[in-house]
């Protein structure tokens, strides 16, 4: 089903700026996913856009370019699954929306007051728990299929820029600028 909805919606994933951000988030994983075999219990956030990404994690410079440069010959050289990753904000969001989804399906019909909330609860943690099981492959196939893209396309990488930044009640922590250019 959601292969079939990406092939309707071709036309805005193919857009030039939604293409560049895809291509980007593709990257963007595939790049975590290098750094992941490298480095033991990393901690790794990023965020894309149609300039490239951001990676926010405490790793050196030449791990950061290794891996980015690895990310995009391993793409290129025909592994586009690399741009699925599991910890995306797209699982994160499809599992909230389905859950809250299958929370409100249990409350359908349901009359006001205590005693009768509380007799559909059993019923609303069902349906919630499956939506939460059921999410994460939906949220990996809108990943491989919406929000990311293995095909890289003439993607290049233009500068990996570090910076270190104050988190937190001052806390250091160290982000990373791909920026990226194609068409």
């Amino acid at each position: 089903m959601i292969q079939t909805i990406a092939q309707v919606a071709q036309p805005v994933l193919n857009m030039p700026y939604v293409r560049r951000v895809r291509r980007n988030h593709g990257l963007e994983h595939a790049t975590a996913h290098m750094l992941a075999s490298r480095i033991k219990n990393l901690s790794i956030n990023g965020r894309s856009d149609a300039g490239g990404f951001w990676l926010m994690c405490n790793v050196e410079q030449d791990d950061m370019e290794w891996a980015v440069n690895e990310a995009l010959r391993r793409m290129r050289g025909g592994e586009r699954g690399l741009a699925v990753h599991p910890n995306c904000g797209t699982g994160l969001v499809t599992t909230g929306v389905m859950a809250s989804m299958a929370g409100m399906f249990g409350s359908i019909g349901m009359k006001r007051g205590i005693t009768n909330y509380f007799n559909r609860l059993p019923t609303i943690i069902l349906l919630t728990i499956g939506a939460i099981w059921f999410s994460h492959p939906v949220g990996l196939k809108l990943q491989e299929h919406i929000t990311t893209s293995g095909d890289l396309g003439n993607l290049e990488v233009l500068e990996i820029k570090k910076e270190r930044m104050a988190g937190l009640r001052g806390i250091p922590f160290t982000i990373y600028r791909v920026t990226t250019t194609s068409s």
